[in-house]
């Protein structure tokens, strides 16, 4: 997955940083998690929130994990976790884990991944 500055800005602007991680930290996480910006970036600023945790840091059941709301209808709550002891890596499974999770949710609600929902009957011509 190709990081790209645009990718990093719009995860910078809508990642909040959770227990576990410093203020510090922000940028260094944004830049990690950059790739996932293209797949939020079809969404308004306002309808998806992120929030990244950390448990037990450098400890034996270190816990990385990834929140992710968005305000559609339906509203989506994604979750991914990482039980990875180096921190960068466990920063890639997350985003990758919900890059797959968000993917999935647009295909399962967007019309033109639907043929059921995309196709439209016609109608029986009169006269």
């Amino acid at each position: 997955m190709q990081d790209t500055p645009e990718g990093e800005a719009t995860i910078a602007q809508r990642l909040r940083l959770g227990t576990g991680f410093l203020a510090s930290e922000h940028d260094w996480i944004a830049e990690r998690l950059a790739s996932l910006g293209s797949r939020l970036r079809s969404f308004r600023d306002d309808q998806v929130d992120l929030e990244i945790s950390l448990k037990d840091r450098d400890g034996a059941e270190q816990r990385v994990t990834l929140e992710c709301w968005i305000n559609r209808t339906p509203r989506l709550h994604l979750v991914a976790t990482s039980t990875e002891r180096d921190l960068a890596a466990a920063l890639g499974e997350v985003r990758n884990e919900l890059v797959r999770q968000v993917d999935e949710a647009k295909t399962r609600t967007e019309p033109r991944n639907n043929r059921a929902l995309r196709a439209v009957p016609e109608l029986p011509e009169l006269g």
